[in-house]
């Protein structure tokens, strides 16, 4: 009795690696853009998110001082859980730790990143956010994008960011 055996020659599984590579090589540098676009657009998101959480705060604040028009910028230099952000200009009777505390009630994420915001006769007019030291993200969006989010990278680039939405917010 013949036994035969069964199984892939080399030649076959050569053919199949090739056919692999080939497909990982077309695919891997599309598949980098994407991530970069997520990761962009994460940021912008969340700086909506934190501009409207901002607008809430202040008119909490409005509503026990009558002067969160007063507020005209709030900054978040630190990541963690014990850091705060300082609201400058912020009323007697709603300081920084308490406007921040009320923040945070809208926005839990706000503890865990990066942020500036500059305030107008009681509104949030733009923000921007850093979620790490490459990423950062406007609002209103429409300043950083894929293409030049590295123009707006490191520390620097968010106080950039920040200019650009100032600008594109008051036009």
């Amino acid at each position: 009795m013949k036994t035969t055996k069964k199984g892939f020659t080399l030649i076959e599984l050569i053919v199949v690696i090739a056919i692999i590579g080939v497909l990982a090589a077309i695919l891997v540098p599309s598949m980098l853009g994407y991530v970069k676009k997520s990761k962009v657009s994460s940021a912008n998101s969340t700086a909506s998110t934190l501009q409207k959480a901002i607008n809430t705060t202040l008119i909490e604040v409005d509503e026990i001082t009558q002067s969160s028009d007063a507020i005209t910028k709030v900054d978040k230099t630190t990541k963690g859980k014990s850091s705060s952000a300082t609201f400058t200009g912020a009323p007697t009777g709603c300081n920084s730790d308490a406007c921040w505390r009320k923040l945070k009630n809208y926005m839990e994420k706000a503890q865990n990143i990066k942020f500036s915001a500059t305030c107008k006769g009681g509104a949030c007019i733009a923000c921007a956010v850093m979620l790490d030291d490459t990423y950062t993200g406007t609002a209103p969006s429409g300043v950083v994008t894929v293409d030049n989010y590295s123009d707006y990278s490191k520390a620097a680039g968010m106080a950039k960011a920040l200019t650009a939405a100032e600008t594109l917010a008051s036009t």
